[in-house]
């Protein structure tokens, strides 16, 4: 169970009211994991978002080569597996600790009851992300551009 004050923190939740988010925390699992944890690998069933207390995660994928290319580094505040809760699917990367990192997992499951019983919450989640996701979208465009230019 996460608290309203330490939801309030979180980058998912900005500006959602202290009702909205003690419904949330009802519904969150809290998760420790020590530097190098896995927390979910490449071809599992994704499980929900998972919310960054403290911490850093980081996001990695295996090429065909078998190198590990490093995709993010997620810190406190930032959430990620956002797809899960839009998409029906398996992960794509693995996941692991960076360091010592505490994490909240907002399940599918308990989305997919949000979306029943109180749609309102979970169009505000849906939202949050949508905006979250064309704001990482629009700087990693920049970035392609930025590296075009200087090539």
């Amino acid at each position: 169970m996460a608290t309203r004050e330490e939801l309030k923190k979180q980058l998912l939740f900005e500006g959602f009211s202290d009702d909205m988010l003690d419904v949330i925390g009802g519904g969150c699992e809290e998760i420790t994991l020590k530097k190098g944890d896995n927390l979910f690998s490449e071809k599992e069933d994704a499980k929900g978002v998972y919310l960054i207390r403290s911490g850093k995660v980081e996001i990695s994928k295996k090429t065909d080569d078998g190198w590990k290319q490093r995709l993010a580094i997620f810190s406190s505040n930032h959430f990620f597996g956002e797809l899960s809760i839009m998409e029906r699917r398996e992960h794509e990367a693995d996941a692991t600790a960076h360091e010592d990192a505490r994490l909240f997992l907002l399940p599918k499951d308990f989305f997919e009851n949000l979306e029943k019983e109180n749609i309102q919450i979970a169009h505000q989640i849906i939202k949050k992300i949508a905006v979250v996701m064309s704001k990482n979208l629009r700087e990693m465009n920049r970035k392609f551009v930025k590296a075009l230019i200087s090539y």
